[in-house]
């Protein structure tokens, strides 16, 4: 904690922010939620800001800040400006910078979301764990069948990984609620889940995951917020964030897990 009494590190941030949230009422969990999928805002932004993208009050705002235990905003956002320091990547002010020069050509949108992918890899590497990464591929890896849901923004990244797996003789199910056929009763003890979904979180992949994880079948979720629902039926979760450009979020550090992961249980399962 700092002397103030808030977290004196991003992990102690994640897990203080994860301590509250399914306790705050509406407003202050707008924040919690926005906080959690922009956390990279954070440095670069004003309380207006970060209020205006939470939908709330700059007031409501700095009771978030509170009651996560700092004395107020700017005592959190020095935290994230402390902890990226020499490492942080301003990627606001590129990106308003292309805009300004290109006016908005498909030449300087290519620019745009290449930065902007560009910077979603780069935190990839902070935000997934690397023991939640090997656990993830160790129950995956030794599954009798990893059945796949990922629907709307998702269901690129979960057909591309059941392609994946399949050639390399993994087997895989793609629940893809297809005419709305569902086919939970094919998910059977000593099979596994990855379960794929970003905020708003689909209603069909979490009430999948909610019947599966009754059954005591291992659940390992793409997500992209250290609140994920997913988090709460004891999923094991490696977190996405994606940068945006005029509210567009592309996948591509979400697609480079995802062929990492395949790629890892498909080595695991030969070398098993």
């Amino acid at each position: 904690m700092t002397e103030t009494g808030g977290p004196a590190s991003i992990k102690a941030f994640e897990e203080r922010l994860l301590e509250v949230s399914e306790s705050l009422p509406k407003r202050l969990r707008q924040c919690a939620d926005y906080v959690a999928a922009n956390k990279d805002r954070i440095a670069v932004s004003t309380v207006a800001e970060m209020a205006e993208g939470a939908g709330v009050q700059p007031s409501a705002f700095m009771r978030f800040c509170q009651i996560l235990g700092f004395s107020g905003f700017s005592e959190m956002q020095k935290l994230f400006r402390d902890s990226f320091v020499g490492g942080w990547p301003d990627y606001s002010t590129r990106l308003q910078h292309i805009r300004d020069m290109g006016e908005g050509s498909p030449t300087a949108l290519l620019a745009e979301f290449v930065e902007a992918g560009r910077t979603s890899l780069e935190g990839l590497l902070k935000s997934v764990e690397p023991d939640m990464l090997e656990r993830a591929v160790d129950v995956l890896a030794s599954a009798g069948m990893i059945h796949i849901i990922g629907l709307r923004r998702s269901f690129p990244v979960a057909s591309y990984m059941a392609y994946a797996l399949e050639k390399m003789n993994v087997p895989a199910m793609l629940h893809s609620a297809v005419g709305k056929l569902e086919n939970h009763h094919a998910i059977r003890p000593g099979d596994a889940l990855l379960a794929i979904t970003f905020s708003p979180y689909s209603t069909e992949t979490m009430e999948l995951v909610e019947e599966v994880a009754k059954k005591g079948i291992p659940i390992v979720a793409i997500t992209d917020t250290i609140v994920s629902p997913l988090r709460r039926f004891d999923a094991i979760a490696l977190s996405v964030s994606e940068v945006d450009f005029g509210a567009f979020r592309s996948l591509s550090a979400t697609l480079c897990l995802a062929i990492t992961l395949s790629v890892a249980v498909g080595t695991a399962r030969q070398e098993s």
